[in-house]
């Protein structure tokens, strides 16, 4: 077991470290802290609402995530791809499981250290005013895990090209398909003609409606359940994928 943890934690570290060899990483939290604190703060109309909470921050967070995640999880197969070292990558002594989960968390952890670096905001709205926190910290782990399942999705995805940018645009329709689908509109064209057990199930899908549930301060077991199963799913998904291609 402790091998297994040693490798995954090599394949962690070279993949963390990659962000940083490039200005991707600075680019990355530069925007995003642009994004969301600009949005919060003028869009959000954060001073006008005159309330001590961070609604008008996480708001934003599924569109941000809709474009900013597939910017980061794009590279994480393709790249190898592209540059042809993901034959190497693949004959290495380790399994398929190490090279995902190392793959994911190294960018998954890098998404938490963007979020981290917007606390500011949160030690801003206690300086003015009493907000609830157990409401604003359980959003955090909400947007989170929801990156999360941006990101296993564009890993998953991103194993079917070398082409980073298809990467992306695949990624972003798709992500923007699992966000929309609890939209009354989808669901409405959708009722007109299936059962009802699958319009349920399609709204049951999506991303927005579980995070809208969680930035009311409510984590339940359903929501918890949906993402970490999102994720496993598609990291699974994603095993298979390299498993076939060690069999090319």
């Amino acid at each position: 077991m402790k091998e297994y943890f040693d490798k995954l934690l090599i394949i962690f570290v070279r993949e963390f470290n990659g962000y940083f060899r490039t200005p991707l990483a600075s680019i990355f939290l530069l925007v995003f802290l642009a994004l969301s604190s600009g949005m919060s703060f003028f869009m959000g109309q954060f001073f006008q609402r005159g309330q001590a909470d961070l609604n008008s921050f996480f708001v934003w967070h599924p569109w941000l995530f809709l474009i900013l995640m597939p910017a980061i999880g794009m590279r994480l197969w393709a790249e190898e791809r592209n540059s042809g070292t993901i034959e190497l990558l693949i004959t290495l002594p380790v399994t398929n499981s190490q090279l995902v989960l190392g793959k994911f968390f190294a960018s998954w952890i890098f998404t938490l250290i963007a979020l981290l670096l917007t606390t500011p905001i949160w030690i801003s709205v206690n300086y003015l005013g009493e907000p609830d926190n157990g409401v604003i910290f359980i959003s955090y782990v909400g947007s989170w895990l929801m990156a999360g399942c941006f990101l296993s999705l564009t890993s998953c995805l991103s194993t079917l090209t070398k082409n980073q940018v298809i990467a992306f645009i695949v990624s972003t329709i798709s992500c923007f398909i699992m966000v929309m689908a609890g939209f009354g509109l989808i669901l409405s064209s959708v009722r007109s003609w299936a059962p009802i057990w699958l319009t349920e199930t399609i709204g049951s899908l999506s991303f927005l409606s579980h995070f809208k549930r969680i930035q009311y301060g409510v984590l339940d077991f359903t929501t918890l359940i949906f993402f970490v199963s999102m994720i496993i799913l598609c990291l699974w998904i994603n095993m298979q994928l390299v498993h076939l291609k060690k069999a090319d």
